[in-house]
């Protein structure tokens, strides 16, 4: 059963389709610009959908904008096996990044189609809501919310910094795609299977084409507000100032020192830094700042990330601080079974894998809660990702796609 969807697999078809999709938003420099809920996603989102109707796949979408395709089984209310990833990139983001996970689901899909099978349980393609956080943070949200992790109502009032609300760019978005139906946000899934390109060089290093993905480090995200008063930059002396801008940048270096370990396991991010007014002669009276903190161990990941409101309020000076917790996952394991299929798979083509973890986060997080998941990974060179230069080998998003399409056939089709 494995090798005659594998075969149908066109390498040339999902090749071109990668770089199809990535004119939807596409930089000068080679790389991608395509927020979540944006004009250039909901145009990727018509090129998707074109694709999925060639294949028969019928789409429709939910309450926070996920897109999918599904291939049926006759029972329209019937759960199904969900595959894909996310097609929203970062600012400065690659052409692979989230697009090969999705495009090697159709593609999978397809492969079957070709090879004669049909699916016992129906089959979705998805594309999930703003996996990436680069609009609105956190990131993850469409699948976060699909699974019940995250509150609907709240992940529609978030905002980005041009102050639009999901809610309303879900509205602008809706109106540039009107007519795909929308079903119930939570609904229950078979299984989930989610190919990626790796983001680091683990595969590369070893030369193998292609990861079994063990399991997923944690995470805690933070927001940290930290309020002084405004001042003269001439006037005012250094003894009665309120700097919120120097009162942040010790709390930068305490967290960093919080975080630093031996082993070099934990990593901290402050990635997104405002400040207000901004102004070159004025005193800041306001900053805000963002906290990216990881580790594969439970224990620590919770002792680092709880030590985060003290260690900022040790070194606030004169200023206030609020510190907001805005997601936290903890380490988890991807489901056996699911990972010996993608593993069988691959040996019975002659594919060689190996088992990898993902120190990235994915929307698998959200779904191994509530339905069998896995991940599969391909290699990128010199784990260059979120960067125009963000590259992967034709061969290896062909195997990819491949051990889908075989795993796929194992369990869901006729």
């Amino acid at each position: 059963m494995h090798a005659a969807p594998a075969a149908a697999v066109d390498a040339d078809r999902l090749w071109q389709r990668l770089h199809a999709l990535a004119r939807h938003g596409a930089r000068e420099d080679g790389g991608v610009d395509r927020p979540a809920l944006s004009a250039e996603e909901a145009d990727a989102k018509r090129t998707l959908i074109g694709w999925g109707a060639e294949a028969g796949l019928l789409p429709f979408t939910d309450a926070l904008g996920n897109l999918f395709l599904r291939w049926d089984a006759g029972d329209i209310a019937a759960p199904a096996a969900l595959v894909g990833s996310h097609i929203d990139s970062q600012p400065t983001g690659g052409k692979y990044d989230g697009a090969y996970g999705v495009l090697a689901a159709l593609e999978a899909v397809q492969a079957l189609q070709a090879a004669g099978m049909r699916p016992r349980i129906p089959v979705e393609v998805v594309a999930w809501t703003n996996e990436e956080g680069s609009r609105f943070a956190p990131g993850m949200m469409g699948s976060a919310g699909f699974a019940g992790a995250r509150d609907t109502a709240e992940i529609l009032a978030r905002r980005d910094a041009a102050g639009i609300a999901v809610a309303d760019a879900l509205a602008a978005q809706r109106a540039l795609l009107p007519d795909i139906p929308e079903r119930p946000l939570r609904r229950p899934a078979t299984l989930f299977l989610e190919a990626h390109i790796e983001q680091a060089t683990v595969l590369e290093t070893h030369g193998i084409p292609l990861g079994i993905v063990t399991g997923m480090q944690g995470k805690r995200t933070f927001r940290v507000e930290v309020t002084g008063e405004a001042a003269h930059a001439g006037t005012a002396p250094r003894a009665g100032r309120r700097d919120a801008l120097l009162a942040a940048a010790r709390m930068a270096l305490a967290l960093e020192a919080l975080t630093t370990d031996a082993e070099d396991l934990v990593r901290f991010t402050i990635g997104r830094f405002d400040v207000a007014p901004n102004a070159p002669s004025v005193v800041p009276d306001r900053v805000a700042f963002s906290i990216d903190l990881r580790h594969p161990e439970a224990a620590m990941l919770t002792r680092l990330g709880d030590a985060v409101a003290a260690t900022c309020a040790e070194v606030a000076g004169p200023c206030e601080i609020a510190v907001a917790e805005l997601s936290a996952a903890m380490p988890q394991r991807f489901h056996a079974g699911l990972r010996s299929a993608l593993a069988q798979a691959a040996t019975s083509l002659g594919i060689a894998s190996m088992p990898v973890a993902s120190a990235a986060g994915h929307d698998a997080r959200f779904l191994e809660p509530i339905c069998p998941t896995a991940m599969l990974f391909i290699p990128c060179r010199g784990g260059i990702t979120h960067h125009p230069a963000e590259s992967i080998e034709p061969a290896h998003a062909t195997a990819g796609a491949q051990v889908l399409a075989a795993t796929l056939a194992q369990l869901v089709a006729a």
